[in-house]
């Protein structure tokens, strides 16, 4: 059993013991009943760092010991040890839904976790998503470890000088000042594992942090015994060239499989989150084919029923992609281990007519690893099966086999002290720890006065917030329409579309009897000189003097100027060129707190958006930067006509009840259903139960099920070329069509495969009849009539088309046996 040390001298006073285990626990980022307590160690100093682990390890001892003889004190700090005990122990939602449970974990690979500003290990989005991931996770009791990598730099800070210009800081990441702990062995060592590179092996040390129930593993090779130039692999996050990134994702793959079988952790189910953790499912096989004696090819087969990669990229060029030499270089020893060729690993990353030069792709890796494959929105999973459709050659596009589970934020990280109130005396306290059955309906009954009191006291709240980050600059006023948005500035997210008329924009924001104010902010990458050039542009616009005091740019956008942006906007604006933002997920964060949203209709806002929630830029369809002026002036539109008017237009209690009705609306229907709450329960019900039940099949007991679907699949695909279709006859009846076709199978099993008649769907009409095996022709080996009726003739006989496809009741197809042969 692994246990965690401390530094003997920063022990504390034996009374104070759970303070520890309370500033360890990240629960307190999205729980703020130890907010309090925090603050009477030391009130400045918690309002400056926000961190009370620093706290524990940075001030004087004698404060501790004043603590320690302080009665109220530890009142307090016994009654929320007490409180913290029980919500780790109370039954959860997962212990009801599943009573058996799942006799181990689901193992969520990530690059990044953005759980706190305390644990700086996150860029952006896709971070801040696993954070919310793992808190909900932990909420609901979903038995889940997290892996990743503990980054000596993290993501950087950002500051902008006199020109407008981004300027970057990277702050050292000193463990024994951040919320981990290092992991160690029951000896007292500190737990390690290792890597072979070429010509030297690479040692990791482990850290752990706790996310409530959930555990967060994370790995560092800033070791001493490591070379200096394995050190830095670590460094920084999406730091350095393709090969450090190459070597990043093979300590979290291999690296973070690897941890997890030297803790003997069960892992049932690994989830991807992104292609970056793919390497894990070439280390998971090769685990089970030492343990079992399978070959890598059986391995793989039984355990990949067991992993799930999600997708978050709308573009074939977001994938990482290395050059296959360098793949060679650094992975071809591995190869060797795992029993393949360097050329087969290589094959694992490529689409099927790919050539020799080609790179090595990550995704391709995930989805070649994996029993099933999510995007994060309904839009996404049509466009990423256009994206993976070169994997499934010759299968329609509406086939190729993505799923989809739209994101959701953790609602408690994201409410403001009002809106948790409304929330509490509607729902209860513990609204988001089960399936929120009847939330939505309990909320909209909520009178308008609480729902406009909580609007005007979030406002209020940020123009706080704002005034305390911009000392000497004009206020915001509380009492005008608050518009805005924070997001990462790179070209596809049109963040200047407001500015694409800046006079008409200065005319919205200064109307004398119906004023507007603009809060903005987000960060470029480095070398992203068109989203360096936006961030100039939005600066010199809030610099004009007649927009002081209604526009901002905010500096050094972080979780905690994103939860006050949140809170206190009432508008949230995002503008993707659609359908590049996959999902989406800053616009949810509003939705607790009875912001609105204007958006194009793309990511989570194509699911999301009706004309009583909110308001849509966009016709739903795709369209390039030809079409950025006409989207700038629905956008102004929308704003001077719609938008500013129900804000402003008010009753006789002063109140403007066509807004106010639209928060209500979004407030109670969109809550619940884009929160991780919903997504958690979603991925547990739809995919992890399954692929844990799907992947015991395959690897335990005597029968060998797993190699049994390599055999098939091997043997498919050996005899494929046997295949063909004789004659075949179609006759109208009143049932409508009959079809007799004769197929020649060769040395195909019948019960490998199934021949099927296929249309194109239109509307709700099926797209796929199966036909049943008749008798053998006479004179074939291998040959068979199959016959199907009853097809509706709502459509020609040439829209049919006949087809023969891979089957096993075990397997899923096309995902691992993509063969399919059409009759033309």
């Amino acid at each position: 059993m692994a246990s965690h040390g401390h530094d003997p001298e920063r022990a504390l006073p034996g009374a104070l013991d759970c303070l520890r285990e309370l500033a360890l626990d990240l629960r307190w980022s999205w729980n703020h009943a130890a907010d309090s307590l925090w603050g009477k160690i030391d009130q400045a100093f918690w309002e400056a760092t926000g961190n009370p682990w620093l706290m524990l390890e940075s001030i004087p001892r004698r404060r501790f010991e004043e603590l320690a003889a302080d009665d109220a004190f530890l009142a307090e700090l016994h009654r929320l040890c007490a409180e913290r005990e029980r919500y780790l122990t109370r039954p959860t939602w997962f212990d009801q839904a599943h009573p058996n449970g799942m006799n181990g974990v689901v193992a969520y690979f990530s690059m990044e976790f953005g759980v706190t500003e305390a644990l700086p290990i996150y860029s952006g989005g896709l971070g801040i998503l696993a954070g919310d991931y793992l808190k909900a996770a932990s909420d609901l009791g979903v038995p889940v470890a997290g892996i990743g990598l503990l980054y000596q730099q993290g993501y950087f800070r950002q500051s902008i000088d006199a020109r407008g210009e981004q300027h970057e800081a990277f702050p050292y990441n000193n463990p024994g000042m951040l919320p981990v702990s290092p992991l160690r062995t029951g000896d007292g060592e500190w737990m390690r594992v290792s890597i072979d590179l070429p010509g030297r092996v690479l040692h990791l040390r482990v850290w752990r942090a706790r996310v409530g129930r959930v555990r967060l593993y994370l790995l560092d090779s800033n070791d001493p015994v490591n070379r200096p130039v394995d050190r830095v692999i670590t460094a920084e996050l999406y730091g350095g060239d393709a090969e450090m990134r190459l070597k990043q994702e093979i300590v979290l793959g291999i690296g973070g499989w690897r941890v997890l079988e030297q803790l003997g952790v069960n892992a049932r189910v690994c989830h991807l989150n992104e292609g970056h953790a793919a390497f894990a499912v070439l280390e998971r096989a090769r685990a089970f084919a030492a343990a079992s004696g399978r070959s890598f090819g059986v391995a793989l087969r039984s355990t990949r029923a067991g992993n799930l990669f999600t997708t978050h990229t709308p573009v074939p060029s977001g994938f990482d992609r290395f050059d296959p030499a360098l793949i060679a270089r650094n992975l071809g020893g591995y190869a060797a281990s795992l029993g393949i060729s360097t050329d087969d690993l290589l094959a694992l990353g490529r689409s099927p007519d790919a050539g020799r030069d080609d790179a090595f792709n990550m995704a391709y890796l995930a989805v070649r690893g994996s029993g099933a494959v999510n995007a994060v929105s309904a839009l996404h999973e049509r466009v990423s099966r256009g994206i993976f459709q070169p994997l499934f050659p010759r299968w329609p596009e509406r086939e190729v086999p993505v799923g989809h589970v739209t994101n959701g934020v953790h609602t408690p990280s994201w409410d403001g002290i009002g809106s948790d109130e409304l929330w509490t005396q509607a729902c209860g306290k513990e609204r988001w720890l089960g399936d929120q059955t009847g939330l939505d309906a309990r909320l909209a009954s909520t009178a308008d006065e609480e729902l406009w009191e909580v609007r005007a006291r979030a406002r209020r709240a940020l123009v706080g917030e704002i005034a305390e980050r911009l000392p000497g600059a004009p206020h915001l006023d509380p009492n005008v329409l608050t518009i805005g948005f924070a997001r990462r500035f790179t070209e596809y997210k049109r963040v200047t579309l407001l500015l694409r008329d800046p006079e008409r924009l200065v005319r919205l924001l200064t109307n004398r009897e119906r004023p507007v104010q603009v809060l903005v902010a987000g960060k470029a990458h480095p070398r992203d000189q068109v989203g360096r050039q936006m961030i100039r542009q939005w600066v010199e616009f809030v610099r004009r003097p007649e927009v002081a005091g209604r526009a901002f740019f905010l500096e050094d956008y972080d979780l905690a100027l994103a939860a006050a942006l949140t809170e206190g906007i009432d508008l949230w604006i995002n503008t993707p060129r659609r359908p590049w933002e996959a999902c989406g997920t800053s616009g949810m964060k509003v939705l607790v707190n009875g912001g609105l949203n204007l958006s194009e209709l793309d990511g989570w806002w194509a699911e999301a958006y009706a004309p009583e929630v909110g308001w849509a830029l966009g016709d739903l369809r795709e369209h390039g930067p030809e079409a950025d002026d006409e989207d700038a002036r629905t956008l102004y539109a929308l704003l001077e006509n719609e938008v500013v008017p129900a804000f402003y237009e008010r009753d006789e209690r002063g109140m403007p009840p066509a807004w106010i009705a639209k928060v209500r609306a979004s407030m109670s229907g969109l809550t619940p259903r884009f929160s991780a709450n919903r997504m958690i329960r979603e991925y547990a019900v739809r995919y992890y139960m399954p692929a844990a039940l799907s992947a015991d099949r395959r690897t335990a007991g005597a029968d060998a099920l797993g190699a049994d679907i390599e055999t098939w699949a091997n043997r498919l695909a050996a005899t494929w070329h046997q295949l063909h279709v004789g004659n075949v006859s179609v006759e109208q009846g009143p049932d409508g069509y009959a079809l007799e076709a004769q197929v020649y199978l060769g040395e195909i099993d019948p019960d490998a495969v199934r021949v099927e008649l296929y249309a194109e769907p239109t509307g709700e009409e099926r797209a796929v009849w199966p036909l049943e095996r008749g008798e053998p022709l006479a004179g074939a080996i291998g040959s068979f009539v199959y016959r199907a009726a009853g097809i509706p003739a709502t459509r020609p006989r040439d829209a049919f088309t006949l087809r023969i496809v891979p089957h096993h009741a075990e397997a899923a197809v096309p995902l691992e046996c993509a063969e399919i042969l059409w009759q033309r």
